[in-house]
C-alpha cells in the first residue's frame, strides 16, 4: 500500500514471539509495582498508627488522598498519552510515583506524607490506564486475551507480595522501608522501559509515517519478521487524503461514540467498586456481626490466591471466548459467588468459595479494564481508558461512605445485594449492547470524525486501531 505504514494491520499479523515477551515483562513489571504500592496501605498505616505517628483520622485522608490521586491520573494519562505519545506518558508516569515512593519514605510528618502519597497516586492511577492501553496496541487481536490474563498476574502477585514482605520487613526496619522497595523497584523498571519503542499506531495517527514506519521495520526484524517491500514511508501528511487532525475529547460524549464511553463508564465503576468493596469490606462486616475471626483470616487467605489464580484461569481461556462473553460469565459468577459467600458458615466452605469469589472477581476486573481501550481507536483511545477509570476511581472515593450506608440501613444483605446487582446490571448490558470487539480491527470513521471536528471533509479515511 504505497505511501501509507499500515502498523495496525502489520501489528496484528504479527505471530507471537520474542517482542512480545519483552514488551510484556516491561509492562507487567509496572504493574506489579503499582500494584504493589497501591496495596501497601494496609500494612504501613497500620504500623503508623501503632508507632504513634499517625492517627485515625489522618490514617483515612491518607486513603482519601490516594483514591483522589489515583483519579486524577487516570484522567492524565488519556490526555498525556494521546497529545504526547504512549512512551513519554509511559515513562513520565512510572517516574513520578517511583521517586515520590522514595519521597514517602522520607516524610518527617503524616501530613507531609498526605500530600506526596496523593501526587504519588496520580502516577499510580496513570500506570493502570497506560497498562492496559499498550497491551492493546501492541498484541495481537487473537492471542490479546493471555497477555490480558498475564498483566493480571502480575498485578495479583504484586497484591501478595506486598502482604508478605510487610510482615517482615515492618517489624525488622520500620514501614518506612516498603516506600523503599516499592520506590527502587519502579526506577529499577523506568531504567528498563528506555527501550519500549513508541506506539507506531499512534504515530501513523499522528502522521508522523517515517517515524512509524521506522519503528514497525524494527519491531518487525526483533521478531523474525522482513517488512514487505510494498510498507513505504509516506513523505506527505496528506496521504491517505487528509491531514491528521486531533481528535477533541468531546467525540467520546458525540452520537456515534457515546454508547461505547457509557458502558466503558460503568463497566470501570463495577470492575473497581466490586473489586474493592469485596475484598477489602467482607471481613470487617463479619467481625462486626459477631463472626468468628477466623472467616476473616479464611478470605484473606483466598484473596491472595484468589487475585493470582483468576487471571491464570483467563490466560487459558482468554483467546478461547471473546472479551464481550467472558465479562458476561465473570460478571455472573461474580454475583452467584458474592451472594452466597456471606452465609456460609463452616470454615471450609468460606475459604473455598472465598477463593472461587475473588478469583472471579479478579478475572472480571482484568477483563473489564482490559476490554475498555478495544471500545475506542487509537486517536483517542487512552482519553476513552482515562475517562472511563476516572469514573471507576472516583465510585473507589464514595464507595466507603455508599457502603457504610447501605450496611447501617439493610445490614451485609443490602451490601452483598448491591454489589451482585451491579454485576447482574453490567452482564445484561454486554449482551444487549453486542459490542465485541477484541477479535476485530476497530477503526475510526469519516462519520465520527465529521461529528467531532466540523468542517471535515467526508475525505477523511478510516485509521486502524
Amino acid at each position: 500500500m504505497i505511501g501509507v505504514v499500515n502498523a495496525g494491520q502489520r501489528l496484528d499479523n504479527l505471530a507471537p514471539g520474542r517482542f512480545h515477551l519483552r514488551v510484556m515483562w516491561l509492562v507487567g513489571l509496572g504493574m506489579f509495582f503499582d500494584s504493589f504500592d497501591n496495596t501497601l496501605s494496609g500494612s504501613v498505616l497500620a504500623s503508623m498508627l501503632k508507632s504513634g505517628f499517625s492517627t485515625l483520622e489522618l490514617n483515612s485522608i491518607f486513603l482519601s488522598a490516594t483514591f483522589f490521586g489515583l483519579a486524577i491520573g487516570a484522567a492524565f494519562a488519556g490526555w498525556l498519552s494521546d497529545r504526547f505519545g504512549r512512551g513519554f506518558a509511559f515513562q513520565f508516569n512510572l517516574a513520578l510515583f517511583g521517586i515520590l515512593a522514595l519521597c514517602c519514605a522520607a516524610a518527617p510528618s503524616m501530613p507531609w506524607l498526605i500530600a506526596i502519597r496523593g501526587i504519588m497516586g496520580i502516577g499510580m492511577g496513570a500506570e493502570y490506564v497506560m497498562c492496559y492501553g499498550l497491551i492493546t496496541e501492541f498484541m495481537p487481536p487473537a492471542k490479546r486475551g493471555r497477555y490480558l490474563g498475564m498483566l493480571g498476574i502480575f498485578a495479583g502477585v504484586g497484591v501478595s507480595t506486598t502482604s508478605l514482605l510487610s510482615m517482615f520487613i515492618i517489624p525488622a526496619f520500620s514501614w518506612r522501608a516498603m516506600f523503599v522497595i516499592g520506590g527502587i523497584g519502579t526506577l529499577i523498571v523506568w531504567w528498563l522501559r528506555r527501550s519500549l519503542p513508541e506506539s507506531p499506531r499512534w504515530l501513523e495517527a499522528q502522521g508522523r509515517y517515517e517515524e512509524a514506519e521506522a519503528v514497525m521495520q524494527r519491531i518487525e526484524a526483533e521478531a523474525g519478521v522482513v517488512s514487505a517491500s510494498v510498507h513505504k514511508p509516506a513523505k506527505a501528511a496528506v496521504a491517505n487524503g487528509a491531514p491528521p487532525k486531533w481528535v477533541p475529547i468531546t467525540i467520546l460524549f458525540s452520537r456515534t461514540v457515546i454508547r461505547r464511553t457509557l458502558l466503558a463508564v460503568i463497566l470501570n465503576v463495577t470492575c473497581l467498586f466490586g473489586s474493592y468493596s469485596i475484598t477489602g469490606w467482607m471481613p470487617t462486616f463479619f467481625v462486626s456481626q459477631g463472626m468468628s475471626v477466623s472467616k476473616s483470616l479464611g478470605f484473606n487467605a483466598a484473596m491472595m490466591a484468589g487475585y493470582v489464580a483468576g487471571p491464570l484461569f483467563y490466560t487459558f481461556i482468554g483467546d478461547r471466548i471473546s472479551r464481550r462473553w467472558a465479562i458476561v460469565m465473570f460478571g455472573t459468577l461474580s454475583a452467584i459467588f458474592a451472594a452466597i459467600y456471606p452465609f456460609l458458615a463452616d470454615p471450609a466452605y468460606i475459604v473455598i468459595c472465598g477463593f472461587f469469589l475473588v478469583g472471579t472477581v479478579a478475572s472480571f476486573l482484568v477483563t473489564g479494564l482490559g476490554a475498555t481501550p478495544e471500545f475506542f481507536p487509537t486517536e483517542y483511545r487512552f482519553r476513552g481508558g482515562g475517562v472511563a477509570q476516572t469514573a471507576g476511581r472516583v465510585g473507589l472515593i464514595l464507595s466507603p461512605f455508599v457502603i457504610l450506608w447501605l450496611f447501617n440501613h439493610y445490614g451485609i444483605g443490602g451490601v452483598i445485594g448491591a454489589i451482585s446487582g451491579m454485576y447482574v446490571v453490567v452482564t445484561i448490558l454486554m449482551v444487549v449492547a453486542g459490542i465485541d470487539t477484541d477479535k476485530k480491527t476497530v477503526e475510526i470513521s469519516g462519520a465520527e470524525l465529521d461529528e467531532a471536528l466540523p468542517g471535515t471533509s467526508d475525505g477523511v479515511t478510516a485509521r486502524q486501531v
